[in-house]
């Protein structure tokens, strides 16, 4: 059966999207030209390929089947025409995903090394939340991310790399919360989680991944979190917390010691987590993505 690959392709773009106008987009198309393909193929195969919901498109029985033909022969497609564009030359495209606070205090360095290595190269950061990187990826709208663990919505089948361990520590100010940073016999004593409720809180908002894991700590001990500013910004956090608007919990690799910002010592301290890099093992992989990868995994 003579069908041309480009039918192929609309389809697999509209099965990976579950819709039909963000595959257009993908593909520099219409909407209506991928709707005619589409049923251009199902003519041509006999078969109903999707089924067409108001905003989301699912795949039935028979477009399932096609689509595990189709899914490795496009990506190998893809895999051989980025290796010819990119034979002979380093230069390229890098698209990664990661939040503000992890492109400020993690990666700027490897920036500016990736820089110097390949001077020619386009950086093209989409910043998010973990949930919403690991949503991109999914998409194919990054070559990698960089996310903060446990993100639950990062799939099983991402190749997932330990990049760094850190801690998530609060830190306020000392004048404006003297009691949280209360000594005895010249040394510091701990807070407990419990006695740490009695201060204003400030963290990120519930649409985060450290949102998620800093409840679920809490409950642990049979405590009910409930912060008093919620914000999408770590930077915005240090800022309050130097004012003493509260105490902020933040990734101790951002913080930054001073007379106005102090970090709180705990009794009971919050397990470590890392930092990860993921990208799909399916999808091939740009020279600047694969040289960022290889510098975040070799230190």
């Amino acid at each position: 059966m003579d069908i041309s690959y480009e039918l192929y392709k609309v389809f697999y773009y509209v099965a990976t999207s579950r819709s039909f106008s963000e595959a257009g987009t993908k593909l520099f198309i219409s909407q209506s030209a991928v709707s005619q393909s589409i049923r251009s193929l199902e003519r041509r195969l006999g078969q109903t390929l999707f089924v067409r919901k108001t905003k989301k498109v699912t795949l039935t029985k028979e477009g399932e089947m096609l689509f595990k033909h189709i899914e490795p022969a496009i990506l190998l497609i893809l895999r051989g025409e980025q290796q010819v564009l990119n034979s002979g030359r380093l230069s390229s495209q890098l698209r990664i995903g990661a939040s503000d606070t992890i492109c400020r205090y993690v990666l700027v360095p490897y920036f500016k090394k990736l820089h110097e290595q390949l001077p020619d190269v386009h950086i093209n950061i989409i910043n998010g939340t973990s949930p919403q990187c690991a949503r991109m990826l999914d998409a194919g709208d990054v070559d990698l991310i960089i996310t903060n663990s446990p993100n639950a919505a990062l799939g099983g089948d991402k190749k997932v790399i330990n990049v760094k361990t850190f801690h998530d520590v609060f830190v306020g100010n000392p004048d404006s919360f003297p009691a949280a940073f209360r000594e005895a016999s010249g040394k510091r004593i701990p807070l407990s989680l419990a006695e740490l409720l009695h201060f204003p809180l400030m963290m990120l908002s519930k649409r985060s991944a450290t949102s998620e894991f800093l409840h679920e700590q809490f409950q642990q001990h049979s405590l009910d979190l409930a912060p008093s500013i919620e914000l999408n910004s770590n930077d915005l956090l240090l800022d309050l917390a130097r004012i003493g608007l509260g105490i902020a919990c933040v990734p101790d690799y951002c913080r930054v010691d001073s007379a106005e910002l102090q970090e709180l010592l705990l009794a009971e301290p919050l397990p470590a987590r890392q930092l990860l890099l993921a990208y799909d093992e399916k999808r091939p992989l740009a020279p600047a993505a694969e040289a960022l990868k290889t510098m975040l995994t070799e230190g």
